[in-house]
C-alpha cells in the first residue's frame, strides 16, 4: 500500500515534504498555499506534485489519504475537522485550534470518526536530551517531582510583529508557543492537569501592529499535587530557548543550551551530573516520517503526540486563555 499525503500550508509545511517522502512507502501527492507566490517556490523545489491555492481541492480529493495541516492558525480547526469527517488521516502544526467550541468541533470528529488518526508537530518529545530526561523520571532518579519552569522563549519579535501572526484577528503566544511546553511537561511525567491561574501582558509590543498579548505566564497544579509555571514570551531579547528545570525530591534538572544539569546534592560544592544528549536534535519534518510509519505499520511510537495526548495539552492551554481573559483560576475540563 502508498499513502498518498498533501500539505496545506507551505512555510513550515515544506518541512513535512521531507517527513513524507523519508518513508517509502508514501507518495506526496500535492502541495497547497494560498499565495500563489510561495506555492510557485515550493512547488519548483518539488517537481511533479500537483500545486493548488484552493485548499478544497485536497480535503474534497478521495485519492489523499493522509493530509498535513499547517496552514495559518485561525485555519487549523476548519481544515482539520473537514479532513477527518472525509477520513483523512491528520498530522496538524500546532496549536489544533484557538477556542473552546473549536477544540469541541475537533473532538466530535474524531469520536465520530475512530478509525482516523491525529498526530500534532509537538517535536520537543523527540528531542534526545528530553528523552533521557524522561526516561530518567520514570526510573524515578528525581524521585517526586513536586514542581516544574518551563518557559517558551521566542526571542523573533519580529515575527509577530510583522508577520501573519499580527494580521490574523486572533493570535496565542501561549496556544501557537507555550502548547509544546505544556505537552513536554505532561509527557515527562505522565500527569494531569487540574486547574490554571494565568496573567499576561503587550508591553513589550505595545504601539506595533500586534495586538494580543506578547508575554502569558500560567500556574499549573497537577492532580497529585504537583505545580507547575510555564510562560509564553515572544519579545524577549534573547534567543529561541526551550528553559526548563523539574525540581523532585531526589535531584533537580535544568536544561542549558550547551547541556542539561542534573544535580543530586544539596551540597553548595556539589558538581551536577552533564547530560550530553544532543538538544534540540530533532528537524520539524521528524516526527512526520512517524506518524507514517504508525499509519502503514500499526507502530505505536511513543514520540509522537497522539489524539489524546494533543487533546489533552489543547485543554490546559484553553484553560490558560480563558484564565487570562476572566482573571480567575479556572478547572481544565
Amino acid at each position: 500500500m502508498t499513502l498518498r499525503a498533501a500539505v496545506i500550508g507551505l512555510g513550515v509545511g515544506e518541512r513535512h515534504v521531507d517527513g513524507y517522502r523519508a518513508h517509502p512507502g508514501c507518495e506526496v501527492a500535492a502541495l497547497c498555499d494560498f499565495s500563489p507566490e510561495k506555492l510557485a517556490e515550493v512547488g519548483a523545489r518539488h517537481p511533479g506534485v500537483r500545486l493548488t491555492t484552493d485548499p478544497d481541492e485536497i480535503l474534497d480529493d478521495p485519492s489523499i489519504d493522509v493530509v498535513s495541516i499547517a496552514s495559518w492558525d485561525n485555519f487549523h480547526a476548519d481544515q482539520i475537522v473537514r479532513a477527518v469527517r472525509a477520513g483523512k488521516h491528520v498530522f496538524a502544526e500546532k496549536p489544533l485550534c484557538l477556542t473552546r467550541p473549536e477544540l469541541d468541533a475537533v473532538t466530535l470528529a474524531l469520536r465520530e470518526n475512530p478509525d482516523v488518526h491525529l498526530a500534532s508537530n509537538l517535536i520537543l518529545r523527540l528531542c534526545p536530551r528530553f528523552r533521557e530526561l524522561k526516561r530518567r523520571v520514570a526510573a524515578g532518579d528525581l524521585g517526586r517531582v513536586y514542581y516544574m519552569e518551563a518557559d517558551y522563549n521566542y526571542g523573533r519579535i519580529h515575527k509577530i510583529v510583522d508577520g501573519w501572526r499580527g494580521a490574523i484577528d486572533y493570535y496565542s503566544v501561549f496556544l501557537g508557543g507555550a502548547v509544546h511546553m505544556v505537552d513536554l511537561l505532561l509527557w515527562l511525567t505522565g500527569g494531569t492537569v487540574t486547574e490554571v491561574s494565568a496573567m499576561g501582558n503587550n508591553l513589550s509590543t505595545a504601539g506595533t501592529p500586534f495586538r494580543h498579548n506578547d508575554l502569558t505566564v500560567a500556574l499549573l497544579r497537577f492532580a497529585d499535587g504537583a505545580v507547575a509555571k510555564v510562560c509564553a514570551n515572544f519579545a524577549c531579547v534573547a534567543s529561541h530557548f526551550h528553559r526548563l528545570t523539574l525540581y523532585g525530591d531526589k535531584a533537580t534538572f535544568e536544561n542549558t543550551p550547551e547541556k542539561g544539569l542534573l544535580t543530586i546534592s544539596r551540597d553548595h560544592d556539589a558538581i551536577p551530573l552533564v547530560l550530553d544528549q544532543p538538544y534540540p536534535g530533532a528537524a520539524k519534518g521528524e516526527l512526520v516520517a512517524q506518524y507514517v510509519a504508525r499509519l502503514l505499520n500499526g507502530d505505536r511510537q511513543v514520540l509522537l503526540a497522539h489524539r489524546e495526548g494533543v487533546l489533552a495539552a489543547m485543554r490546559v492551554c484553553l484553560a490558560v486563555e480563558d484564565s487570562v481573559r476572566l482573571g480567575r483560576p479556572v478547572a481544565v475540563e
